[in-house]
């Protein structure tokens, strides 16, 4: 409860300094916000890779097996409702289209980004040609694939001396990491502040237009009442208290809100579940990480909603069938996207080149994309605890 309060203040004290408007304060507190992020972009990649080798050495294949199925069940129910009520919500408000000279500006810019930017592309970057590579560039799903198999082949090896080592070595590696990441942590209100001005700064500074107000509400909205209801509904479903939950994690959701990315925000989320919430290690090690990946309930919505939107100012006509086929696409996409900060945006952006949409649009959502990707964090890692919670409820 004190960290909870303690996080608040801060929340609270570098809103006030965004607000000031001083140039030299907020490059400083942009730079403070930037060396948190990488730390625990630093301290992700290996925490990812650790617990799922672990998880697999210790439980074998069969075990994982069935948290994984779990995990999947719960990370597909969740991340369908959100695209649905996306979907429901853009039926219901309907935002109009965008008026043309509103694109003019920005279709050099966006057709240069999606150049470059191919889904095929996005698939391919999964599956590693060299073990180095997916740490350099910290591609999350590469080194779930690797980790996968690391793990699988150290579960089927036969007991030994040698085994035993490898995997004594690497729970070391790992309690080493999280002692660092509670260090971290325990630094992380001096973060919270320049998180906090920097954002107070953008806003007071024009960031946040309405000239799209219908389209944000549609986003917005459905990130709330995922938030707040749908999820909720399936820890009752279970019998688990949702308020209990959230408080617990708060931390780590208030965290996300902040990073602007779930892959980030995993050392906290781990820890938050272990000790806060009470989830077994070996749920919240293995689990976590998976969720990640694959658990994006507000990258789903916004995949939904922007395509439906940019599509919709292309002159697509959204028919119930249409709408129907972008829910799938934009959960199995949302499955395949990476939790770093910005990846749903420009996945959509890959996804709308692809069809030949006016990706133009896009340009002009960016400049209030900083608010969309701090919900839609703090959603998915809501999400991902949720799954956590259920999981270790139901095994």
């Amino acid at each position: 409860m004190k960290k909870t309060i303690l996080w608040i203040i801060a929340l609270a004290v570098g809103a006030l300094l965004g607000v000031l408007g001083l140039a030299w304060l907020n490059s400083l507190m942009d730079f403070i916000a930037m060396v948190y992020t990488r730390l625990f972009q630093l301290l992700a990649v290996p925490t990812i890779v650790l617990a799922v080798i672990t998880t697999f050495a210790a439980f074998g294949s069969k075990g994982a097996g069935r948290i994984f199925g779990h995990t999947l069940l719960y990370t597909l129910l969740t991340t369908f409702a959100a695209a649905i009520v996306g979907a429901v919500l853009y039926v219901l408000i309907a935002p109009g289209n965008l008026p043309a000279e509103a694109l003019a500006g920005n279709a050099e810019a966006n057709s240069s980004l999606s150049a470059s930017l191919t889904y095929y592309d996005h698939i391919l970057s999964i599956v590693p040609n060299n073990i180095v590579k997916p740490f350099l560039e910290g591609n999350v799903l590469s080194l779930l694939l690797l980790a996968f198999a690391i793990g699988i082949g150290l579960s089927k090896l036969p007991e030994s001396e040698n085994k035993a080592v490898v995997v004594k070595g690497l729970l070391g590696l790992q309690e080493l990491l999280f002692l660092l990441i509670r260090g971290l942590i325990w630094t992380l209100p001096l973060g919270i502040v320049a998180f906090s001005a920097q954002l107070s700064a953008q806003v007071s500074a024009g960031v946040v237009a309405d000239s799209i107000g219908k389209y944000v509400l549609v986003v917005l909205g459905g990130n709330v009442i995922q938030f707040f209801v749908v999820l909720p509904l399936f820890l009752l479903s279970r019998g688990l208290n949702p308020i209990h939950v959230l408080g617990r994690m708060m931390p780590a959701v208030l965290m996300a809100l902040f990073t602007k990315s779930s892959a980030a925000t995993l050392p906290v989320t781990m820890d938050t579940a272990e000790n806060r919430l009470g989830v077994r290690s070996q749920v919240a090690r293995f689990v976590l990480p998976i969720c990640t990946t694959i658990n994006m309930n507000g990258c789903a919505a916004f995949i939904l909603v922007t395509s439906l939107f940019v599509m919709q100012n292309g002159g697509t006509s959204l028919t119930l069938t249409t709408i129907l086929l972008w829910i799938l696409i934009s959960v199995v996409s949302a499955v395949g996207n990476a939790g770093v900060p910005m990846g749903c945006y420009f996945l959509t952006l890959s996804l709308m080149s692809g069809i030949g949409a006016p990706v133009a649009i896009l340009g002009v959502i960016l400049p209030i994309y900083t608010i969309i990707d701090m919900v839609e964090t703090a959603e998915n890692v809501w999400s991902d605890s949720c799954v956590s919670a259920l999981v270790d409820h139901d095994l």
